[in-house]
């Protein structure tokens, strides 16, 4: 049996946690997979943060109170375990103001088809970004979510969140037109 809505899930954690586990693991174990790992890039990594994510989520039930939903404290949870990847190869990340050169020379991840160079350079533009940005960008365009639950998710305002992914999307179209 699925269980779709998120309240149901989470009361059904709390009575059959077995049971509940698996179903959240259902629910969003890819979601959030592909969030992560876009954001770390590499499969261990993603697969690592996923999991822990995951421990942390199951850990943390008892204190989820409800100020935002389900679906953003969960993400928010699984972001802060791709953003202690990240912080621990700081310094292997470039910036869009790097010179093309030097961005050429990242590898995009095998999950990229190579043969698709704009997809390649998509990539490379968006791992090049800011954190906050690169975050925001993911969230809004490939979990096409809203700008309140990306606040939610990063901690921030929702006026934020749509100034960084404009910001990002602007440096984005800006690296995709150079390198064309």
């Amino acid at each position: 049996m699925e269980i779709k809505d998120d309240r149901e899930l989470v009361a059904v954690i709390a009575k059959e946690p077995e049971k509940g586990f698996r179903s959240l693991m259902a629910k969003y174990k890819e979601a959030l997979y592909w969030h992560i790992r876009r954001l770390v890039v590499a499969h261990e990594d993603a697969q690592d943060a996923t999991q822990e994510a995951f421990v942390r989520i199951f850990r943390s039930l008892p204190n989820f109170k409800g100020e935002c939903s389900f679906r953003s404290w969960i993400y928010r949870i699984a972001t802060n375990e791709a953003l202690r990847i990240l912080d621990r190869r700081r310094d292997d990340r470039m910036s869009l103001d790097n010179s093309p050169v030097e961005l050429n020379s990242m590898l995009a991840d095998e999950y990229v088809d190579y043969s698709d160079l704009e997809t390649v350079r998509l990539q490379q533009a968006i791992l090049a970004l800011p954190t906050k940005q690169q975050l925001v960008f993911n969230l809004r365009y490939y979990n096409e979510l809203g700008y309140d639950e990306i606040a939610a998710i990063i901690d921030s305002t929702a006026d934020s969140a749509k100034s960084n992914y404009h910001i990002a999307k602007e440096k984005i179209i800006k690296y995709m037109n150079l390198n064309s």
